[in-house]
C-alpha cells in the first residue's frame, strides 16, 4: 500500500490506550509509587532517577490526571475564572493576565460566563467548586452573602468588586476621573452626564459615587441618565435621554456604553466633539478605531487579571493574602473630547 493511502491515526475508531503510571514504573523498573512521587512532588527521589522517571513519562506520553493529584494533595491544579459577560472586550486583557500567572504556577485556568445574571453566577461557580483549587470572581452581582458562601468552601477573591473579609483587586477610580473632569472643566464643560451602567454592578456604583463627589467638588452640574444594558446597543438606546438632558459631556460607565452612544448621535446628526463630548472607561480594545477616536478612562487591565490569580493561589496556599489591592486608573485622550460649545 502506497504511504499516502495509509490509514490515518484513529481512522479505524481505535485509540491508543493512555499511558498510566504502571507503563512509566515497568519502563523505568522503579515502583508506581516511586513513580507518583517523583511526578507529583519533586525532591523525594534522588535526582537521576526523578530525571530519569520524567524522560520516561515523556516518551510513553504519560500526562498527570489533575483529578488523581487531588486525592493526596487535595488540590487539583485547576482555577475557575467567572466573568459577568465573556463577549465584553474589557476582559481581553484581563483573561490574559490571569492565565500568564496560573500559566507560570502551573495551573489551569477555566473559565465560566455568568451573562450578567446573578442566578446564572451562583449555579455556575457551586459547580465549578469541586473541581477547582478557588475562584476569581470578576464584577460579581452576587450578594455579599453568597460570596461568603462560596468563599466558605474555598478560596475566592473579587475583581471589580468590594466584599467584607475577600480579597480584592480595584482599579482605583480617583486619578483617572480627576484628570477627565478636569479637562472637561478646563474645556468649558460645567453641565455633564454619567451614562450608568447595570444596576447590580457593584463598579457601576462605586464610579458614579466618586464622580459625582469630585464634579460636586469643581462646581460642576452632573446629572446620571440610565442605560438598557452595558453593551453598544445600551449606549444607542439612551440617545434620547442624553439629549434631553442638554449636558455638554458624557463619561459612560464603559467603553461599549460610549461607543453605542458616539455611533448614535453620528446617524442622528450630533456633532461629536463639537455638540458632544464622550468619555469612556476602560480603554478596550478598539476604542481607539471610530471616527472621532474615544477618550477613556484606562484600567490596567491585564495587571488586574495578573495579580488577581496570585492573589488566588496565595490563598489556596495558605498564604497571607491582604485587604483590597487598588490599581490606578489614567485619562486617555482622544478626538471625542473637545471645547464646550
Amino acid at each position: 500500500m502506497d504511504r499516502n493511502d495509509a490509514e490515518p491515526p484513529g481512522a479505524s475508531g481505535r485509540r491508543k490506550p493512555r499511558a498510566t503510571i504502571y507503563d512509566v514504573a515497568r519502563l523505568t523498573g522503579v515502583s508506581p509509587s516511586a513513580v507518583s512521587r517523583a511526578l507529583n512532588k519533586s525532591g523525594r527521589l534522588n535526582e537521576r532517577t526523578e530525571r530519569r522517571i520524567r524522560e520516561a513519562a515523556e516518551a510513553v506520553g504519560y500526562r498527570i490526571n489533575p483529578m488523581a493529584r487531588a486525592l493526596p494533595t487535595g488540590k487539583t491544579g485547576t482555577l475557575g475564572l467567572m466573568v459577568s459577560d465573556i463577549t465584553n472586550p474589557v476582559y481581553f486583557e484581563l483573561v490574559r493576565g490571569a492565565e500568564r500567572a496560573a500559566s507560570r504556577a502551573g495551573s489551569i485556568l477555566v473559565f465560566a460566563d455568568a451573562q450578567e445574571s446573578a442566578e446564572l453566577e451562583l449555579a455556575t461557580a457551586e459547580r465549578l467548586q469541586p473541581a477547582a483549587d478557588g475562584l476569581v470572581m470578576v464584577a460579581s452581582r452576587l450578594e455579599d452573602d453568597d460570596l461568603a458562601r462560596l468563599a466558605s468552601v474555598e478560596p475566592v477573591v473579587t475583581v471589580n468588586r468590594l466584599a467584607p473579609g475577600l480579597p480584592s483587586i480595584v482599579p482605583d477610580l480617583r486619578p483617572g476621573i480627576e484628570s477627565a473632569l478636569d479637562r472637561l472643566a478646563g474645556l468649558g464643560h460645567r453641565r455633564i452626564a454619567y451614562l450608568s451602567g447595570p444596576e447590580a454592578s457593584w463598579m457601576n456604583r462605586a464610579r458614579w459615587e466618586v464622580l459625582f463627589a469630585l464634579a460636586v467638588d469643581r462646581g460642576m452640574s452632573i446629572v446620571e441618565v440610565g442605560s438598557a444594558a452595558p453593551t453598544r446597543s445600551g449606549g444607542a438606546e439612551a440617545f434620547e435621554r442624553v439629549r434631553a438632558a442638554e449636558v455638554t459631556a458624557v463619561l459612560a460607565y464603559n467603553d461599549l456604553i460610549a461607543l453605542g452612544l458616539l455611533h448614535e448621535c453620528r446617524g442622528h446628526g450630533l456633532d461629536v466633539p463639537g455638540r458632544l463630548s464622550i468619555v469612556g472607561f476602560d480603554d478596550i480594545f478598539g476604542a481607539d478605531l471610530p471616527t472621532p477616536a474615544l477618550s477613556t478612562i484606562r484600567s490596567p487591565l491585564a495587571a488586574v487579571g495578573e495579580l488577581a490569580v496570585e492573589r488566588l493561589l496565595a490563598a489556596v496556599n495558605g498564604d497571607e493574602t491582604g485587604p483590597g489591592t487598588a490599581l490606578a486608573t489614567e485619562f486617555v485622550e482622544r478626538e471625542s473630547v473637545a471645547a464646550a460649545p
